[in-house]
């Protein structure tokens, strides 16, 4: 599997696109560890798990340190994904995740907004926000964020574009070309992007200049990432370049990446999902063995990156990721392309003296699915006067018919009436085509069959371990 050309290609591809050079040697530099067959997989043979961490619920730290870590600190969401697995076709950050008093709803972006402008409240703090977006979510997140003017802060950017690179046909490693819609042609680098973008973007050096010291980084499909001046004192204190967010694994974190501990040199590393041999996955899933996974909140120390940034580029040696996939992935028979991907928590391995603390679950509340999407929107998590979703129970197992509810669009249509009441329910499977009225209460290990047809449950219906 090899191309003589395949990299004289893509990278004239990328640069007629406009691809930033710190990119483009990125994307090199994988094609080169892909085309000599590296495969980013960390066997378990090599690597030991990581030791206890230091617990967010144990730190003591005064408001004053508090507030004044915070207002040297910038919020970075990364708001690249659209969502795709959902069937959307916008930025997943506009998706309305909560109901208001008034009839209205919230999306990802307003409960942002929320949170940022409760911190700036409570602590003085000026709190850029920052959108990592892409070329696809630009335009409707900026216009979504005009909403919010008082979030801007003189002298920064509100956003800044992360990259893209193309999609490589999996028997030969050439760009694919498919004119039946173009943009399928490009895939994101995966969100180890973020050091080319921050790079070329030259929003770590503004953020310096403006008399920033940290950045706090997460998904902004992670309302649990909230602002938080403990953690930021924290790290402050810690002297560290790097510190990482983990949770205590549960029975339902089957994915999702760790950090370990390489045996070759004792330094942390990352391993995700896809870097993880079949052979080692049970093994990796172990949480009597590895405890913690990772939630994909980092905080950064801005001088100790910039250095980095500007020895290396912008071209950090991440892991490569190779994810096969199919060029059109609504389309199973298009052909099979490999998109070349890196993880951002990877750069663990890159600043030495990094550390990682383990975080109360509250900070990992991430949208991945409709059924997580349902679970947000129910009476299980109460929004808090500072926008952090706080829950009222034990948040249920969810499991949609997927044939019904994958999608957004199915979605929204069957519980167009607002989500049920899940604070009763262990679970909630679902099997069929029901659409849900208003009021339901789900309870216990709450189940529906499929009827072989549409079916409704009634307005006020109370759904159990036997249906309606």
């Amino acid at each position: 599997m090899t191309s003589a050309t395949g990299l004289q290609h893509a990278r004239q591809k990328m640069s007629d696109a406009g691809v930033a050079e710190a990119a483009i040697e990125t994307f090199t530099r994988f094609y080169g560890l892909l085309e000599s067959g590296a495969t980013g997989l960390v066997r378990e043979a090599d690597v030991e798990p990581l030791p206890d961490l230091p617990r967010h619920a144990d730190l003591t730290v005064s408001p004053q340190d508090a507030a004044d870590a915070l207002a040297r600190t910038a919020v970075i969401k990364l708001n690249g994904g659209l969502g795709t697995s959902m069937g959307m076709d916008k930025a997943k950050s506009l998706l309305p995740v909560r109901e208001v008093a008034d009839g209205g709803t919230l999306t990802f972006l307003d409960v942002i907004a929320g949170q940022v402008r409760a911190a700036r409240k409570a602590t003085g703090a000026r709190l850029p926000l920052l959108l990592m977006n892409s070329f696809r979510t630009q335009a409707d997140s900026l216009a979504a964020l005009a909403k919010h003017p008082d979030l801007a802060v003189d002298g920064l950017p509100s956003d800044f574009l992360q990259n893209r690179e193309p999609k490589l046909l999996a028997d030969t490693l050439e760009p694919v070309s498919w004119p039946a819609d173009p943009t399928l042609e490009w895939c994101p680098p995966g969100h180890g992007d973020l050091y080319a973008a921050l790079h070329a973007s030259g929003v770590v050096r503004a953020l310096l200049d403006a008399g920033f010291r940290y950045a706090t980084i997460s998904n902004s499909d992670n309302l649990g990432a909230a602002p938080d001046g403990t953690i930021a004192a924290w790290f402050a204190a810690s002297g560290a370049p790097y510190a990482a967010e983990m949770c205590l694994k549960t029975p339902a974190d089957v994915k999702g990446g760790q950090l370990v501990v390489r045996k070759a040199d004792g330094r942390i590393i990352q391993r995700e999902t896809a870097q993880t041999h079949p052979d080692d996955l049970e093994v990796s899933l172990d949480p009597t063995r590895h405890r913690y996974f990772h939630t994909n909140n980092l905080w950064f120390d801005l001088e100790s990156l910039a250095a980095e940034l500007d020895r290396t580029g912008g071209v950090l040696e991440l892991p490569l990721i190779r994810n096969e996939k199919t060029v059109d992935p609504t389309d199973p028979t298009s052909p099979k392309v490999i998109q070349i991907e890196s993880a951002m928590g990877a750069a663990v391995a890159v600043f030495e003296g990094a550390v990682a603390i383990e975080v109360e679950r509250s900070r990992f509340l991430p949208v991945k699915t409709t059924n997580d999407l349902l679970v947000l929107r129910s009476d299980v998590y109460e929004l808090s006067e500072d926008y952090r979703l706080v829950a009222t129970g034990p948040a249920p197992l969810v499991d949609l018919d997927p044939k019904h509810y994958k999608l957004v669009g199915g979605f929204s249509e069957r519980f167009a009436e607002g989500a049920p009441s899940l604070t009763d329910a262990e679970s909630l499977t679902v099997r069929g085509d029901w659409t849900f009225g208003a009021g339901v209460v789900a309870t216990g290990k709450a189940a529906l069959e499929d009827t072989g047809e549409p079916a409704r449950v009634p307005d006020g219906a109370t759904v159990g371990p036997d249906g309606i």
